[in-house]
């Protein structure tokens, strides 16, 4: 009897402090925005809330799952029987196609996590001219300024190119100039002159068998318009592409006689003192038969200055590149370290990557 009478108070103690717990309800926890228009911008809707418990409901959270989400509360208690609103706005901009968010509420009810969901559908905005071609070089607009064609073999060819528009009420004139050096890239201009909303092309043609170099390039092209001669970055065109040679026609014995590279990967040239500057060298050996060509050495610093061998290196001889390094760094006792690339007519390995590292002192 002892027994049942313990727990009739202790299940009546349970239910009285259930009953004192806020309870939070909605009229709605989804909310369906149908289709809305990207254009016409930001969207939002109102989940209304009441306190069906016996105590102060606080909403300690409100957290969306995105940022393009937005969420605000009420903020101070909300009495028993009172009602309360959560605020839930989503911004469409730049996110078209079907959606659906979730708004996870955090409070001190009953229950105390509950979810609310809006969705829809973005029907993306129509392209406009401006968006088309967002580049502006005076009074053209450009749709970009790269060009990347790739990685090519030599003696490969490749056309791309950039479309313009003239958005004045004005012709046009368009022109297209590059340094001479840089004649394996042949530019070509659709409308030289372009008249009012027409829209044209800047073709470049890429001859890579005209490049004296291999391996990664870059080129800049400037865009002269209404006859304006500026060579500034405004009006810079950057097009690139990386020059492989082909061995792809190499026969089996062709191979078995070709060069082979060796050299070491991994250089220290110990302490350097800042300022001065350092004359090394880095020796190659041709392990092959047939003549080895180092084709280029690149070195993405402006400190370190490589210069490959002249002639070839005959099968079992050595050769070496002349390296060159200013140390300009300001700290002192500071470790660093370089990539150097080798690009040679060894068809197993015509790139190989070199560390540098030193010390500045």
């Amino acid at each position: 009897m002892k027994h049942v009478f313990t727990f009739a108070v202790a299940l009546l103690f349970a239910t009285t402090a259930f009953g004192q717990t806020p309870v939070i309800t909605f009229d709605k926890t989804t909310h369906d925005f149908g289709k809305i228009n990207e254009a016409d911008g930001r969207v939002t809707t109102i989940f209304e809330f009441r306190n069906e418990g016996m105590t102060p409901l606080v909403l300690s959270n409100v957290r969306a799952s995105c940022g393009c989400t937005t969420p605000k509360w009420t903020r101070e208690p909300i009495e028993p029987g009172a009602v309360g609103e959560i605020t839930v706005t989503y911004n469409p901009s730049g996110r078209p196609g079907r959606f659906q968010k979730t708004i996870t509420i955090t409070s001190n009810a009953t229950q105390p996590t509950t979810k609310l969901y809006i969705k829809g559908e973005v029907i993306p905005k129509p392209a406009q001219p401006v968006d088309q071609y967002p580049v502006k070089m005076g009074e053209l607009s450009l749709k970009k300024k790269t060009l990347n064609f790739g990685s090519l073999v030599k003696g490969q060819n490749k056309m791309l190119k950039i479309e313009y528009a003239n958005p004045t009420d004005q012709p046009v004139t368009v022109e297209v100039l590059m340094r001479e050096d840089d004649a394996f890239i042949k530019p070509n201009v659709t409308l030289a002159t372009v008249g009012p909303k027409q829209t044209g092309e800047l073709q470049f043609a890429l001859q890579t068998a005209e490049c004296p170099l291999y391996g990664p390039i870059t080129v800049q092209a400037y865009v002269m318009v209404n006859g304006k001669r500026n060579m500034t970055n405004d009006y810079q065109l950057t097009l690139s592409t990386n020059i492989r040679e082909d061995f792809s026609h190499l026969t089996v014995e062709q191979r078995q006689q070709a060069p082979i590279v060796e050299v070491e990967r991994d250089i220290d040239l110990g302490e350097i003192v800042q300022g001065k500057k350092v004359v090394s060298k880095i020796i190659l050996r041709n392990a092959g038969v047939n003549p080895l060509h180092v084709r280029r050495v690149v070195v993405n610093d402006e400190n370190i200055k490589c210069y490959a061998p002249k002639s070839a290196i005959k099968g079992g001889r050595k050769g070496e590149i002349k390296l060159e390094l200013t140390n300009n760094a300001a700290n002192t006792d500071t470790q660093f370290s370089r990539n150097l690339t080798l690009i040679t007519n060894d068809p197993n390995n015509p790139v190989i990557n070199i560390k540098l590292r030193w010390v500045a002192k």
